[in-house]
């Protein structure tokens, strides 16, 4: 009995013991951003980026399977999942087979998980991370995988399809591990192990047009939530309407996003590098509009913009890396191996 409760104690040991070496990973997806996305925001932002603190970057492909110019889904799915699949898929590889994806395999791992989006929360991207559909725009059947989901906190719009639902279920109600708040100070006021936070009933607005909260506090509050939890966390966060901006051609709105953008990025790192076992990544799931910049002033902040499309294009995207485990996100690859990078850093 002695030497089976020796054997235990050295167990629990060594799993708390790993627990506390594994880092948090934070990975920030600006959903269209490109270099050039990032070059008009950082002309207009006092020519500076948070992202100039980083230590390392690399070049991400973005195509999808069969595809040379990806959508949000298989190239969600890519990072995700570490699979290329077709466009419009989420977590369901060519073969039809369901993919585990990073956060579940950072659950089993015993991390805290979080997802946090400026869209609604059964959009492509945040769903890669949760979802296993063969098209994007199943929301219903989204909004029900993220119901049985094991996340411990989600920010973002969408409670519409949580509560009006062709199967007349509310979800919420069936939620019942769940404290459903109406503001950041509920969340870190509030011992709830699981929490999530619908911060509209349909897509949000933009940020031009009022939308609150701030991304960057959505961020810091979280990140304060994942810590009292005490255990490693992963949490994704996503500038989703950078690309509805590409979409519109309107550079405006871009900068506006990309302002908002930045400056989460710049409080993510402001945590790194306190904390020092934060291993943090940017990147983009794809560029949006062919963008080109055109003109502006630098004593004015001011950029000029022109687009070349209303869609997606093939560019390559750039990927940040800052943290443990850093360096091995520089070089060119497949969006593909983002996912297998990360995997790499908490297996290391």
């Amino acid at each position: 009995m002695r030497q089976l409760s020796i054997l235990l104690a050295v167990l629990i040991y060594a799993e708390c013991n790993s627990q506390e070496n594994l880092p948090n990973i934070i990975l920030l997806i600006g959903d269209g951003t490109g270099l050039t996305q990032i070059s008009s925001g950082m002309y207009a932002n006092n020519n500076k980026t948070a992202l100039e603190s980083f230590e390392y970057i690399g070049l991400s492909k973005t195509h999808s399977f069969d595809q040379l110019i990806t959508d949000s889904a298989a190239s969600g799915t890519a990072i995700a999942s570490g699979v290329k699949t077709y466009n419009r898929v989420i977590g369901i590889n060519p073969k039809n087979i369901p993919q585990k994806n990073i956060l579940e395999i950072c659950q089993e791992k015993g991390y805290s998980t979080a997802l946090l989006a400026t869209s609604s929360i059964v959009h492509a991207t945040p769903a890669s991370f949760y979802a296993k559909v063969k098209s994007r725009y199943q929301y219903q059947d989204i909004a029900l995988q993220l119901s049985e989901h094991s996340l411990d906190l989600f920010i973002g719009g969408g409670k519409t399809h949580f509560i009006k639902r062709r199967d007349k279920r509310n979800l919420i109600n069936e939620m019942t591990e769940y404290e459903f708040v109406n503001n950041l100070d509920q969340i870190v006021n509030n011992n709830s192990k699981k929490m999530a936070y619908f911060t509209y009933m349909e897509e949000p607005p933009s940020r031009l047009e009022g939308r609150k909260p701030a991304l960057e506090d959505m961020t810091s509050t979280s990140i304060r939530k994942m810590e009292s939890l005490g255990k490693p966390f992963f949490m994704m966060i996503e500038g989703s309407q950078i690309d509805w901006a590409g979409h519109d051609n309107d550079m405006k709105y871009l900068l506006s996003e990309f302002k908002e953008f930045n400056r989460t990025i710049a409080r993510v790192i402001e945590y790194a590098k306190k904390d020092r076992n934060t291993l943090v990544i940017v990147t983009a799931d794809h560029e949006t509009g062919g963008l080109a910049l055109s003109g502006g002033s630098l004593k004015k902040n001011t950029v000029k913009g022109v687009f070349s499309m209303e869609g997606h294009s093939a560019t390559m995207v750039p990927v940040f890396s800052y943290g443990p485990n850093a360096e091995i996100f520089k070089g060119i690859y497949e969006n593909t191996e983002i996912f297998d990078k990360m995997l790499m850093a908490i297996t290391k």
